[in-house]
């Protein structure tokens, strides 16, 4: 069966401990899994922290605006800490790669480590 538009790509579920994987996708949709180690807000941004370097690894950003979207599906990013997660969305080189979470939609939990 054919796999058209943003599924095109999406072949395989990328694992967070390789990074380098993900960040090879750069620009396009792909589904990433691993488990949060942290969350913490800078600014108007919440991240969820995949890896132990913010600075080369995965990590999920929710920006300020998409809380109450998250919080009106029973999403709170701090109760997502030591949870396996799925998170699906488009990949952007910032130090690391980077999925941004706009919609509940995107992001499964998967269960503890």
């Amino acid at each position: 069966e054919a796999k058209r538009g943003i599924w095109a790509d999406a072949t395989a579920i990328k694992n967070t401990e390789s990074p380098g994987d993900i960040l090879a996708g750069n620009g396009r949709f792909m589904l990433v899994e691993g488990t949060v180690l942290s969350v913490r807000q800078a600014g108007a941004i919440t991240y969820l922290n995949v890896g132990r370097n913010w600075t080369r690894d995965f990590a999920v950003t929710i920006p300020k605006q998409a809380l109450a979207n998250l919080a009106a599906a029973g999403l709170v990013p701090k109760s997502l800490e030591n949870q396996r997660i799925r998170v699906r969305g488009f990949v952007e080189a910032r130090t690391g790669p980077r999925i941004e979470v706009l919609r509940a939609g995107q992001i499964e939990i998967l269960g503890g480590k």
